[in-house]
């Protein structure tokens, strides 16, 4: 389970002082804690891998953004500590499809449910949602979609 591992690398990089390692992964951690909370006031169980890696994915857009805010600014350090927590976040997400392999996902899914036409996205994008959880970058894979459906 994704929480095993991530408390168990906590040990790790605390015994073996990784300084950055350990910071990243008790901000994963407190990102997790965060949104387990929420789930219990709503009444939901505690996150699931699935979104675990999803929150993850989020994680690391968010420094990608800020990675490209801060090379903007001329702040090339601060830049580099983003791309470290990146590095560090996507060792814990599965391969991530290129841009091909998702093209050919997109199109079986289509395929395999009979979507028909833009009115059936929704359904596609939840399908690709539970089969590639983690694995896809549902950002582009959206217009995608909408391209193999005549939008």
């Amino acid at each position: 389970m994704l929480r095993d591992q991530l408390m168990s690398d906590l040990k790790v990089a605390m015994k073996a002082g990784e300084k950055a390692r350990l910071s990243t992964i008790r901000l994963i951690q407190s990102a997790l804690k965060d949104k387990d909370i929420e789930a219990r006031g709503a009444g939901k169980e505690p996150l699931s891998d699935d979104e675990i890696l999803q929150l993850m994915q989020k994680m690391v857009k968010q420094r990608q953004e800020s990675a490209k805010l801060y090379l903007d600014g001329g702040r090339p350090e601060l830049a580099d500590q983003e791309n470290g927590e990146i590095a560090i976040i996507m060792a814990y997400l599965p391969h991530q499809m290129d841009e091909a392999e998702a093209r050919t996902a997109i199109a079986g899914v289509i395929t395999e449910i009979g979507a028909a036409g833009l009115k059936d996205m929704g359904k596609v994008m939840a399908e690709l949602k539970t089969r590639f959880a983690g694995k896809m970058d549902f950002g582009k894979a959206s217009p995608a979609v909408k391209q193999l459906l005549g939008g």
